[in-house]
C-alpha cells in the first residue's frame, strides 16, 4: 500500500449538507482551528475520497467548513498507542528519572473525539474528585501497514501527523500501575484540526507545541525534548506487533500539565484548552463539559 500524496487534509462536515467530506484548505498558512473557533469561514477543496488513509485526489469543488471532525473516524483507529513520560522537562517536574525505553499505554477507539465545536464531557466521578488534567501531544498517523521497522525507515510509514490532548483522571491515575483506566473514557483523545504530510514535516523534532487554558499558556515546549523520538518511538511499538494504517500514536506531553501546579489547573466545566503546534498543524481547540 503506498502512502497517497497531499499536504494538509481537513475531515468536516460543510456548511451546505450533512456529509463528512475530506479536503485542503484554500490557504496553505491558514490555521484551520483557530480560525473556525473565531467563527471565520473556512474555504477548502474537496477531495473525491471519504478518509484521510485513501482520500482520493482534488474534485474541482470548495466548500466552507461547518464542522471539523477527528481527521480518522473511530472505525479507523483500532487501539490508540500512547507514550508515557517522554519530555525531559516534564519527567524532572514529576520528579521522575528519565525512562530508558518508552512506555507504553492505550486508550479505545471510544476515546476518540473532534475538535471544537465538540465537548469533551468529564465523567461524574473524575468531575466530583476535580482532577481532570490536559496533556498537549503531537500524534504520529500511520499509512502503511509497519511491522518490525528500524529507526532509519520508520518515517516512511508516516501518513502524517496532527496534535491530541491526552486528557487524564489524575486521581484513577495515580491509584494504579497502569493509565489506560485513567485516560480512556470517551472524548478522552480530541485529535485535529488537519493532517499534515511527512513532507511539510521532514523532521518533526523542529515543531514547536504549547498548550493553552482558557488562552493562558500552560505548556511552551520544542518537540526536540522528546525522550524517544519520533522514529524511535515506531520502531520500538512495531517490534512483533503490526500497526495497521490509521494507528494513531501519542508522543507524550511536556512539562506544564496541571498536577504540576498549587493550586491544580485541572480542567472543569466550561473551561476550554487549546493544543497548537506550529507550524502548519494549527490549534486544536477542545471545549469541556460536566457529565450530566
Amino acid at each position: 500500500m503506498s502512502i497517497p500524496s497531499f499536504s494538509r487534509l481537513v475531515r468536516f462536515i460543510p456548511k451546505s449538507s450533512d456529509e463528512p467530506l475530506i479536503a485542503e484548505p484554500v490557504d496553505a498558512n491558514l490555521d484551520v482551528g483557530a480560525a473556525t473557533r473565531a467563527g471565520k469561514d473556512v474555504e477548502v477543496k474537496v477531495f473525491s475520497g471519504s478518509s484521510i488513509l485513501s482520500p482520493g485526489s482534488p474534485t474541482g469543488k470548495t466548500e466552507t467548513i461547518g464542522k471539523i471532525l477527528s481527521p480518522l473516524a473511530e472505525s479507523e483507529v483500532g487501539t490508540i498507542r500512547c507514550i508515557g513520560l517522554n519530555y525531559v522537562q516534564h519527567a524532572k517536574e514529576a520528579k521522575m528519572a528519565l525512562p530508558t525505553i518508552p512506555t507504553l499505554f492505550m486508550k479505545p477507539s471510544t476515546s476518540l473525539a473532534s475538535p471544537y465545536p465538540s465537548s469533551t464531557i468529564i465523567p461524574r466521578s473524575t468531575l466530583a474528585e476535580d482532577c481532570c488534567d490536559y496533556e498537549s501531544e503531537l500524534v504520529i498517523i500511520i499509512g502503511k501497514r509497519c511491522k518490525d521497522v528500524s529507526e532509519s525507515e520508520a518515517l516512511d510509514y508516516v501518513l502524517g501527523y496532527t496534535a491530541s490532548n491526552d486528557v487524564s483522571s489524575r486521581n484513577a491515575q495515580f491509584a494504579q500501575s497502569q493509565w489506560s483506566y485513567s485516560k480512556g473514557f470517551d472524548g478522552a483523545c480530541p485529535i485535529g484540526p488537519v493532517v499534515v504530510s511527512k513532507e511539510l514535516i521532514p523532521d518533526p523534532a523542529k515543531l514547536h507545541m504549547r498548550g493553552l487554558k482558557n488562552g493562558k499558556v500552560m505548556q511552551d515546549c520544542g518537540i526536540d525534548d522528546l525522550i524517544f523520538s519520533v522514529p524511535k518511538i515506531i520502531s520500538f511499538l512495531s517490534k512483533g506487533t503490526t500497526l495497521q494504517p490509521g494507528t494513531i500514536i501519542l508522543t507524550g506531553t511536556p512539562a506544564g500539565v496541571g498536577f504540576s501546579f498549587d493550586p491544580k489547573e485541572y480542567l472543569r466545566d466550561g473551561d476550554e484548552f487549546a493544543v497548537e503546534i506550529l507550524p502548519y498543524i494549527g490549534t486544536m481547540t477542545t471545549k469541556f463539559e460536566a457529565e450530566k
